[in-house]
């Protein structure tokens, strides 16, 4: 090799300056042993690095397997897990009640109630000015009393006329004329008290009052003011103080739920969220949206308020579907997705369509079948169609 050719011409040398032994005195004997051991030095290190040498170029070709990225990947499966449509909506009154003048109308003179009290059926929301109609119903009562006088006389003729006939003083046909003469007294009588009535039903509507007992959510009136008949809403009540939330959702959801589920509502505050139930389904469908409405019932509570935002999860039975954490569901202006590891060990997008978020994961609804390799973590940082050394890991 060439590193004993160099040691053996490195002797040569030392060999020929030296010459034969017997020439050599005993100064020159001690020269020559110094540059032999100065030769064996020069040559153990020539050696040593010969060694090393061949040692790293055995392998001089690189393994390009140790060269790649390794990504973890897992295989999803098919996991049972409740079914949940989320949707957004508004808080509404279930029954909103307006109330309104019924009567004549007329000027308010008293209003005893505040928006956000609570009321009971038939009590007093405003009084309307009667003045006027008071009156008129005192003269009713006195026209009342006069047919009265009218009808007692007549039956005391026809009793004294009845007392007469036996003796041949009256006729039978002055008997008929005072019958008929009590009769019309009579009438005259129930047609009077009939108008009373009717005025005083006239003035007892000038009492705007509470149809049901509930919240009441707006007051639209003030003192002073004058108002007609049916003209406008003077109050709106909640019946009960029930409210509903308004959720909008697709038709295809629609058609995976039914009257009776529970729905978990929460309401754009964040505070608190509130069960409820699904009792009514939209039976129609918007045509510009294709959406239609699911009417949540929901209880009492002063942090439902009427007209507010909120969002419900409404349970829509059980599924089955692959479910990924959240490190592996990408998105982008496309859409949500997730990087598979093909047969060739290249990464590949998938588009996904997601669903509920779980305990354990991302429910996904589309895209996959669950038996995919899928990129764990750092998807972010693969590029579609890049060879990586997939390493197969499981999901806590």
């Amino acid at each position: 090799m060439k590193y004993e050719s160099g040691f053996e011409a490195q002797r040569a040398q030392v060999l020929e300056s030296v010459g034969d032994d017997d020439s050599i005195g005993v100064g020159g004997s001690a020269t020559i042993r110094r540059r032999i051991i100065v030769i064996a030095l020069v040559g153990l290190v020539v050696a040593l690095a010969a060694f090393f040498a061949l040692s790293s170029g055995g392998d001089a070709v690189p393994d390009e397997s140790a060269q790649l990225p390794t990504v973890s990947v897992v295989a999803p499966g098919r996991t049972t897990v409740e079914g949940e449509i989320v949707a957004t909506g508004a808080i509404a009154a279930r029954r909103d009640m307006p109330v309104g003048a019924v009567g004549e109308g007329g000027r308010v003179i008293a209003i005893p109630v505040e928006a956000g009290d609570w009321v009971r059926q038939g009590q007093v929301l405003a009084v309307i000015d009667r003045s006027v109609q008071t009156q008129q119903a005192q003269s009713a009562a006195a026209q009342v009393q006069v047919a009265q006088a009218d009808a007692n006389l007549a039956q005391a003729n026809l009793d004294r006329a009845l007392q007469l006939v036996e003796r041949g003083f009256v006729s039978a046909a002055d008997i008929d004329r005072l019958t008929a003469t009590r009769d019309a007294a009579d009438a005259r009588v129930r047609v009077a008290q009939a108008q009373l009535r009717e005025l005083q039903a006239r003035n007892a509507r000038l009492n705007i009052v509470a149809p049901a007992s509930g919240l009441l959510l707006e007051r639209n009136v003030e003192i002073g003011q004058t108002v007609s008949g049916g003209a406008q809403s003077l109050f709106r009540i909640a019946r009960n103080g029930e409210m509903e939330m308004l959720a909008r959702v697709g038709e295809v959801e629609l058609a995976n739920l039914s009257a009776g589920v529970t729905a978990e509502v929460s309401p754009i505050d964040g505070g608190k969220t509130f069960t409820g139930k699904v009792w009514q389904l939209s039976p129609t469908i918007n045509t510009q949206d294709r959406q239609g409405t699911v009417r949540i019932a929901l209880s009492y509570a002063p942090e439902l308020r009427p007209g507010g935002f909120a969002t419900a999860r409404i349970r829509s039975g059980t599924v089955v579907a692959p479910i990924l954490p959240e490190s592996a569901v990408l998105s982008d202006r496309e859409g949500a997705f997730v990087l598979i590891i093909d047969s060739e060990n290249k990464a590949q997008r998938r588009a996904v369509t997601t669903g509920a978020v779980t305990a354990k994961g991302i429910v996904i609804t589309e895209g996959l079948t669950g038996s995919e390799k899928v990129v764990l973590r750092a998807g972010g940082f693969l590029t579609p169609g890049e060879t990586v050394k997939a390493q197969m890991t499981t999901i806590d």
